[in-house]
């Protein structure tokens, strides 16, 4: 017997995405830019750590948290870090975060 098309495999259509993953999928919209802002902080940090070419063991010294979260931070796990967190981080890694708001 066939197996019946995903009729959603076959949609060509395209809508246009808001620049916001977390917005897109439905999350109330200062949720999704707190989301979105953990995300960035997250990959810069994760970025900066492969520049210096630490291990995680070495990262983990350096940023004050235990080899296993720095696991979770470098495979992107957003959840499991807060903004503040996250923030916290990049200052221990040597980054410089700043907070700029806009209208």
């Amino acid at each position: 017997m066939k197996k019946k098309a995903d009729p959603r495999v076959s949609d060509t259509r395209r809508i246009k995405g808001s620049g916001n993953v977390f917005l897109d999928l439905g999350f109330d919209p200062a949720e999704a830019e707190i989301m979105a802002l953990r995300a960035e902080v997250m990959i810069r940090v994760e970025q900066h750590l492969k520049a210096q070419g630490w291990t995680q063991a070495e990262a983990a010294k350096r940023l004050k948290i235990t080899q296993p979260r720095v696991s979770r931070l470098t495979k992107g796990r957003w959840q499991d870090f807060s903004l503040d967190m996250l923030l916290t981080l990049a200052a221990r890694a040597g980054l410089k975060p700043e907070l700029r708001l806009a209208v």
